[in-house]
């Protein structure tokens, strides 16, 4: 876990939405959310990356990139890393360094369905409930499989991708009695899709700062109807 912050950098451990998901040598950076690709560089070297994904554009998930393109241009001289990302991405992002990512990147537009593989996992995209065009991911590696909500709301499911995954990463932004935001999750509603896509393991991120989330806890486990983990900076899971 790179960064589990909803929205806007927490005050402790404040990282926003980004996670390095790693099967043998492929190391995949998801989401690039601001305060993570400090984080990422404690726990792998830019330079063994063999994927980005982008879920969608919102700052939270994807500022860091930035970053990264500087990093791999100037200080790298690295080119042609793959980034995966909803149609429109490279476009959008590109406005703040002149449309010129300088051959940084080799951009992937995906959309609902879409596949890729990337080393030695394979990835799937399904279009979430939530805007703009958001992209949850599964990564399957090795015979287990891992499905990221990225930022949805309920009208969207796990199940989209099957059910029974390994371990479940949900968004679960508000709680019970917030004035929640319709395309986001509660932890109780995380925890129900993550009960009724029959997933094995729950993980919540994704939280909104000014929240207890040991409350977040608690609801999501009654959701889920089983303990869950809270997702932190440095948090290192094993499917």
């Amino acid at each position: 876990m790179l960064g589990t912050s909803g929205s806007y950098g927490a005050p402790a451990g404040g990282a926003c939405s980004g996670y390095l998901v790693r099967s043998g040598g492929t190391a995949i950076w998801m989401d690039c959310g601001n305060g993570t690709l400090a984080n990422l560089q404690r726990h792998c070297g830019v330079e063994d990356l063999d994927a980005v994904v982008i879920t969608h554009v919102h700052p939270d998930h994807c500022v860091d990139l930035y970053g990264l393109h500087v990093l791999s241009l100037y200080g790298l001289e690295h080119r042609g890393l793959p980034v995966y990302a909803p149609g429109g991405t490279e476009r959008l992002l590109g406005s703040l360094v002149g449309g010129d990512w300088g051959g940084a990147f080799a951009w992937h537009d995906v959309g609902d369905g879409d596949r890729a593989e990337v080393g030695a996992t394979a990835l799937r995209f399904s279009r979430t409930h939530h805007p703009p065009p958001t992209m949850a991911v599964e990564i399957t590696a090795d015979g287990k499989r891992l499905v990221y909500t990225a930022d949805t709301g309920p009208d969207w499911s796990p199940e989209a991708f099957g059910p029974g995954a390994d371990l479940l990463l949900a968004e679960a932004t508000y709680q019970d009695s917030s004035d929640g935001y319709p395309f986001h999750l509660t932890a109780r509603q995380a925890g129900t899709l993550a009960r009724e896509s029959r997933a094995r393991r729950l993980m919540l991120t994704h939280l909104w700062p000014r929240l207890d989330p040991a409350i977040s806890v608690e609801e999501g486990e009654e959701g889920f109807g089983g303990r869950l983990t809270l997702a932190a900076p440095h948090l290192v899971a094993t499917i």
